[in-house]
């Protein structure tokens, strides 16, 4: 009888586990089978040559362009500034916590980087303008209230937590015998985890680094607030850019009518901004899956 019931609880297991990762598999492929079908409907009635080409973005004014190159500059722009601010510091994190922190100080200071990752993205916006743009404009003048310089530091300093922790995780995960045979040889310790540790996990930091590269593309609170609205073919980072989330948000708060071109464009930008994301973190998961087959 207890047999019977173990195995009816394993089989109830099973069963959830499996609605559980099917529900998932679903959920991705309806938000999929949307942006197609509704991208497809704005190719419709815009050139895709136009759309890749265009220098311009004015889908919500008299005269319409549809160049995605405008927001793709903004996005670029405003990520290149935040993995400027994120690699060096997240790497130089990862560095001392894996080799040079004593048990009591990895303890005290990870959990400590992390909890950046729980404060709300619309905090960070505001602490970009209302804290980091005024603080700039003391040493730039010509600095404009939106600009991507602040967004892009504050979100460097949001995705500081994703490279510092995985990148850790690659650093410790290198076998002990790689420090005892370079030490053995003569090696300093920084000699050790720079041309030693470093290289040997070095698959696991590169797909950290994509990782940090895929979450500031797709951040939307931050350059929404702080970068501003003005669509423009730039990589001036001392004027108003937006962002391809930033105009998602634009659109989606209301103003657009439903089933119009100009809608469906969030859905063209969207589609866009999915190729690029899912692209980077197809490389990340071949980057993490070659690091553990190394080590395994």
């Amino acid at each position: 009888m207890h047999r019977n019931l173990q195995k009816i609880k394993e089989k109830a297991i099973e069963k959830a586990l499996f609605l559980s990762a099917f529900f998932s598999v679903f959920i991705t492929l309806g938000i999929v089978g949307v942006l197609i079908f509704e991208t497809f409907e704005f190719f419709k009635e815009v050139s895709v040559f136009d759309f890749l080409t265009d220098t311009q973005w004015t889908p919500l004014f008299a005269e319409k362009h549809f160049g995605i190159m405008t927001l793709f500059a903004g996005t670029l722009l405003t990520t290149v500034i935040a993995m400027s601010v994120s690699l060096p510091v997240g790497l130089i994190s990862a560095i001392y916590l894996s080799e040079y922190a004593s048990k009591k100080i990895r303890i005290a200071i990870k959990p400590a980087l992390e909890i950046l990752a729980a404060v709300p993205t619309v905090v960070y916006g505001y602490f970009a303008l209302l804290f980091v743009t005024p603080l700039l404009q003391k040493v730039i003048p010509e600095l404009s209230g939106f600009n991507s310089l602040s967004s892009g530091i504050v979100m460097g300093i949001m995705i500081i937590p994703i490279i510092s922790s995985l990148s850790e995780d690659a650093l410790h995960s290198v076998p002990m015998s790689l420090r005892e045979g370079s030490m053995a040889l003569g090696s300093t310790k920084f000699q050790t985890s720079i041309k030693v540790i470093l290289p040997a996990a070095l698959s696991g930091v590169a797909a950290s680094f994509i990782l940090g590269i895929s979450r500031a593309i797709g951040e939307t609170m931050i350059v929404a607030i702080a970068a501003g609205q003005q669509p423009r073919l730039t990589l001036n980072p001392l004027v108003p850019v937006e962002t391809i989330t930033a105009y998602i948000v634009q659109v989606s708060l209301g103003d657009t009518p439903t089933g119009t071109l100009e809608y469906k464009t969030i859905f063209a930008a969207g589609m866009s901004l999915f190729v690029v994301t899912f692209g980077l973190n197809m490389i990340s998961y071949f980057l993490k899956k070659r690091f553990r087959e190394v080590y395994e």
